[in-house]
């Protein structure tokens, strides 16, 4: 191990309690999606605290925060989402407060989840997606700053950002930050590095996903003479038959796994009783491969549809994307289809390969994984192509659920990683960050 990161081994253990300190006070402050505004202030204030250069607001609440180390490096930004999903039912979350932010030594699963380690962990609602890991990017940026400071040479841009409505809205944040926000401030970034839940792992990619709305058209008539209508709830039932069918038929990838299809929502109306209902509404959510896309799946969809009208000529129904409305804090409105599309990097891409040399260099057994679970890299690596990897302390089975915790040695851990990875690929020629 060479003298550079041996100081940074020793600069993480310095910083480990402060790290600690702001994910504890990130889970204190509640950040449901579209309502992140207070912890937005917390990641600003932070930031201004430790030095970055520059921390700004966009127009949709989305933060960031630079540190320009020199002219003729590339930017790499590592990124996380603020937003979280709903806390649930208090009960279940064994006498712990979702917005406590508690620290004690509880029982918790080691990296590949095959036991349990006794570890000290913070305990809390987005501890594991992703505040765990936002509170390291955030002191990676300090980190390298006082490398700096210190004598080592360390090229580029170092770019934190902060991103609204992941949860709901399929990379609404990051899309307006990549397509908006940054070219209005004159950045650019060359790679990503996600915060999201990894087990300290390196992950090289998703599925995507894409959410269809399905509607079957019938007719109504009072529900004691059914005859006389057409009971769009009964038609559903043929074509859920189908759909499982067809499910069953789906490609699978050897990194990414299966494409999935699979019906989440079911609704009818007018919805009263004695009326046999003309509508019915199935939500869809349809898993990518690479090579799938919205319009592939919805064509799908709709082969399914035109084979049971071949059958039924009563049977009517459509198929389209479904989309959502969001508002963000700051009052921008934003209506975008619920699709992102699958992304892999290859193992031997020189980014992956410089994140590798760095884990090991740090003293890290490197692990390669893939997520189940969509992200906002879906933007980054899936449309804009840029070389992209997810690496940080927050372990995946934790997330959405009243389990929510991350392991503070794995913090520490992950200080010294990300630290080592902005090195080693910003160290690097630009091959290092050719598209995926």
């Amino acid at each position: 191990m060479s003298l550079l990161h041996d100081e940074i081994k020793e600069l993480s253990v310095k910083v480990h309690p402060e790290t600690v300190d702001f994910a504890v006070r990130l889970i204190q402050t509640k950040s449901i999606s579209c309502n992140e505004k207070a912890v937005a202030d917390c990641y600003m204030n932070e930031m201004r605290k430790l030095g970055y250069e520059s921390v700004f607001r966009d127009g949709m609440g989305n933060v960031v925060g630079c540190i320009t180390f020199s002219d003729d490096g590339p930017a790499i930004m590592y990124n996380s989402h603020m937003d979280h999903v709903d806390e649930g039912a208090l009960d279940n979350w064994q006498g712990y407060d979702p917005y406590g932010g508690l620290l004690d030594e509880c029982q918790v699963d080691n990296q590949d989840a095959s036991a349990q380690d006794t570890a000290r962990c913070i305990h809390g609602r987005a501890a594991s997606d992703v505040k765990g890991g936002a509170a390291v990017a955030v002191y990676t940026g300090a980190m390298l700053k006082e490398l700096k400071q210190r004598g080592f040479a360390i090229k580029g841009k170092f770019i934190f950002t902060g991103v609204v409505q992941e949860e709901p809205a399929e990379c609404a944040g990051m899309s307006y930050l990549i397509d908006t926000t940054f070219p209005k401030h004159n950045l650019t970034y060359d790679a990503m590095v996600s915060s999201e839940a990894s087990s300290l792992r390196l992950v090289l990619g998703s599925r995507g996903r894409v959410e269809l709305l399905v509607t079957i058209q019938g007719r109504t008539s009072h529900a004691s003479t059914p005859w006389r209508g057409i009971n769009a709830i009964e038609k559903a039932v043929s074509f859920l038959s189908a759909l499982k069918e067809f499910a069953d038929k789906l490609p699978c990838d050897d990194d990414l796994g299966r494409a999935t299809i699979t019906p989440t929502i079911i609704s009818c109306t007018p919805g009263q009783l004695s009326i046999i209902p003309d509508r019915c509404q199935i939500a869809i959510d349809r898993r990518l491969l690479p090579g799938e896309t919205a319009e592939t799946a919805m064509d799908e969809v709709q082969t399914i549809i035109d084979k049971i009208k071949r059958q039924d000529t009563t049977f009517s129904a459509e198929v389209k994307v479904n989309s959502i409305p969001q508002t963000s804090y700051t009052g921008l409105t934003h209506v975008l289809p619920k699709a992102m599309i699958a992304w892999k990097i290859a193992k031997g891409h020189p980014f992956v390969t410089a994140c590798t040399e760095a884990l090991e260099a740090v003293g890290q057994e490197v692990q390669y994984s893939y997520w189940d679970f969509g992200t906002d890299a879906s933007k980054t690596a899936g449309l804009d192509r840029k070389p992209c990897i997810g690496y940080s302390p927050m372990q995946e089975q934790y997330a959405h659920t009243p389990y929510d915790k991350v392991r503070c040695d794995y913090i520490l851990k992950a200080l010294a990683g990300n630290a080592a990875i902005y090195i080693a690929a910003s160290s690097r020629t630009r091959e290092t960050f050719k598209p995926i």
